[in-house]
């Protein structure tokens, strides 16, 4: 099986990229993974500090690990949105297959300092063990929270003079040797009731020539496929969804409970928001993989 790094590389070649979608039980991993079966793509299932606290940070890597070598799927493991250098390395040694330090909110110079941290790490233990660990940074804050939401999250940036600055990018990504860089183009976390704003595809583009490596789009629910189609198209390799998930999932088990209320059995009442949000995963899929 190719790795991760190798996969990305594919997809970006063939002006594609790899869906990332969240999980924080065990119905959630098994939408995912299932959801790509069918599909016969790649996958990235995502994990937060606050998920893989709930789920355990080595159970996670230990499901998806014994997913993998049973089917012989490609299924990756990323250690989504950590904020300190500790919690990274405790994915990395967890055996999680990528990390990312959300140092969004930090000063420039601080973010620096952390996330070279960070890859200086990875790399120590790539050499130990032989294991491509990929490291993610962040650039330009667009929120925290995988919730609908009334208005733009306050200091999101959004607006052009606010979003992630080219010059910027790649100094970022000069000084910290970082593989992926995931930068404020308008995307913001969670979904705004009535649509999200649009994307600035040019500042993907403008991003993408600046820094030579694949980019990363976070918070594409309540994104048009337009632009997510245009930010692949400009650089984006890895696209992550999640609040549209939880949206699904939270659906299809109060719809479940409702329509059978006598039911005890949790494998039985949880089995329709698992494939309901696995439904949601195949139609990102269909965008992301550009398949439709």
């Amino acid at each position: 099986m190719k790795s991760l790094r190798e996969y990305i590389q594919e997809a970006a070649a063939n002006k594609k990229a790899i869906g990332h979608f969240n999980i924080s039980t065990l119905d959630g991993v098994w939408a995912v993974v299932d959801a790509a079966k069918e599909m016969d793509v790649p996958v990235i299932v995502g994990a937060s500090e606050g998920e893989r606290d709930y789920v355990g940070p080595k159970q996670i890597a230990d499901i998806i690990k014994s997913i993998r070598e049973e089917r012989g799927q490609p299924v990756f493991l990323n250690a989504d949105h950590t904020y300190s250098f500790d919690r990274v390395k405790e994915a990395i040694d967890a055996g999680y297959d990528s990390v990312i330090f959300d140092g969004a909110k930090l000063s420039l110079e601080e973010n620096i300092a952390v996330a070279k941290k960070c890859v200086d790490y990875a790399r120590q233990v790539s050499q130990k063990t032989g294991r491509d660990i990929l490291v993610e940074g962040e650039l330009g804050f667009i929120g925290t929270s995988s919730k609908v939401l009334d208005a733009i999250p306050e200091g999101a940036a959004v607006g052009e003079d606010m979003m992630t600055k080219p010059e910027d990018a790649a100094r970022f990504v000069l000084e910290t040797g970082v593989d992926l860089l995931a930068p404020a183009v308008g995307n913001i976390h969670g979904m705004i009731r009535g649509g999200d704003p649009a994307l600035n595809i040019g500042r993907v583009k403008e991003i993408n020539q600046a820094v030579k490596i694949p980019l990363v789009l976070h918070g594409a629910s309540g994104n048009s496929a337009d632009d997510i189609k245009g930010t692949i198209l400009g650089g984006v390799a890895i696209v992550h969804v999640n609040t549209e998930l939880r949206v699904a999932y939270r659906s299809g088990l109060v719809r479940s409970l409702s329509e059978n209320p006598d039911e005890i059995a949790a494998y039985k009442y949880m089995r329709p928001a698992k494939l309901a949000m696995q439904k949601t995963v195949e139609e990102k899929l269909r965008i992301i993989s550009n398949c439709v």
